[in-house]
């Protein structure tokens, strides 16, 4: 019988290499039915491990999942069918959609929708972290990394809501998913009541999933959340923690969400071959194979010379022109000066309405006392890129704070028409792209 272990680790989150010990985790064990089977809570690996030993589990699948705002949710246009295609016009289609250099983000290929593939990116250096994280676990068999909101079961045209603490995950039925502070979902609100498309739609159905206690600690951002506008809202009331919601929606293939495992960051399965029994034949197709390449190596070679030759008259054109760049080679001179003629021509890469909303919701509560700053209105203006908040704080500095955030973020942010009144001031806030 085939088991499967989903675990979240809960922050702090420990150093792999310092101090793996010191990490605890949520866990539950699925069998191949989807039944649970097992579960814990704030348990060290150790004793993960050691209940799969007691119980003779052996080669258990593992699913690691990691914090949903990890990982950015990207959509790819690219034209192409086949996959070696596809991967190599990957970093071109979603460069403008991340906020740092493409070469240091790690892109996973998702399912292909109507706007195009679904996309997962993320820092390399974090995905060789929890890849470090979830490796090597006795009894286990890494078979995939997911982001945590990626996996709560989608809602028909709609959004799906689960509350996890002080924080809320989401994700859309096109698949988007992000992770803010529960307290924020009434200003998201206004995000989700945004039809996707020209199409005029009535309502728009949101399920929000949560303990008994989550659901009457947060009924005040519940309620601030069916005032936002064609919302129908529905509570489901989940009697565990949030992974055993995740766990029986992927089971259940309620959800698609994106493996971060691919490429360089892939993992092998360890199973036997099923081609084994075909071996001897597969040695004959391989001599076969060996002398074809031979005479196709013969006629390749000619044209192989020829085109080391016309990349390295490239390389000593690009370095008269940049002999500064050490960076820059033949395999990407061509994105470089891509992105450069790119850089130029725009001042920077643009940001949609989820986006500007996820990094202003994030700097708002990074404001010291930001209980005295609240917003009045939203707006975003789809043909300029901008969104503009009416702000009232008790001092200029509270609204200066925001704006000073949202810039180190490599976002544009401007305050305008402000008025100093006798209990604080008002302003307007426009943020854009970088």
């Amino acid at each position: 019988m085939s088991y499967r272990l989903y675990v979240r680790p809960l922050p702090p989150f420990a150093d792999p290499d310092q101090s793996p010990e010191a990490q605890l985790y949520n866990w539950v064990l699925h069998d191949a039915s989807g039944d649970s089977q097992a579960r814990g809570t704030a348990d060290p690996r150790a004793t993960i491990e050691q209940t799969l030993s007691q119980n003779a589990l052996d080669n258990v699948l593992l699913i690691g999942l990691v914090p949903g705002d990890e990982a950015i949710f990207c959509v790819a246009d690219i034209p192409a069918k086949q996959t070696r295609f596809i991967q190599q016009a990957l970093p071109y289609a979603v460069e403008e959609q991340i906020a740092q250099d493409i070469d240091s983000v790690h892109l996973a290929l998702g399912s292909r929708s109507d706007s195009g593939f679904q996309v997962a990116a993320i820092d390399r250096e974090r995905m060789a972290g929890w890849l470090e994280l979830f490796r090597g676990w006795e009894h286990l068999r890494l078979e995939a990394i997911y982001p945590d909101a990626a996996l709560l079961p989608l809602t028909d045209g709609g959004w799906s809501i689960c509350l996890d603490g002080d924080n809320a995950m989401l994700t859309s039925d096109r698949g988007e998913w992000l992770s803010i502070q529960a307290s924020n979902l009434g200003m998201f609100g206004y995000s989700m009541a945004a039809p996707p498309s020209e199409d005029v739609v009535a309502e728009v159905p949101v399920t929000i999933y949560g303990t008994e206690p989550e659901l009457e600690q947060h009924q005040s951002s519940i309620s601030d959340l069916r005032g936002a506008g064609r919302l129908a809202v529905r509570l489901e009331t989940i009697e565990l923690m949030p992974l055993e919601l995740l766990a029986h929606a992927h089971h259940h293939h309620l959800c698609q969400p994106i493996n971060l495992c691919q490429g360089s960051f892939g993992v092998t399965s360890g199973k036997a071959s099923p081609l084994l029994a075909w071996k001897p034949l597969i040695a004959v197709a391989c001599v076969w194979f060996v002398v074809q390449l031979g005479i196709e190596a013969g006629m390749g070679y000619h044209l192989q010379q020829q085109a080391d030759e016309t990349r390295s008259q490239a390389m000593a054109i690009y370095r008269d022109a940049f002999p500064n760049d050490r960076r820059t080679h033949a395999s990407n001179v061509r994105r470089v000066i891509e992105g450069q003629l790119r850089a130029m021509g725009s001042g920077g890469p643009g940001a949609d309405f989820i986006t500007l909303m996820k990094y202003t919701g994030d700097q708002y509560a990074k404001v010291p006392q930001n209980q005295s700053l609240s917003f009045n209105s939203i707006n975003y203006t789809r043909s300029r890129g901008e969104l503009v908040v009416d702000l009232r704080a008790d001092s200029y500095d509270r609204m200066s704070a925001l704006r000073s955030g949202l810039t180190k973020q490599g976002l544009q942010a401007q305050i305008g028409s402000v008025v100093n009144e006798s209990d604080g001031a008002r302003g307007r806030l426009t943020v854009s792209g970088g």
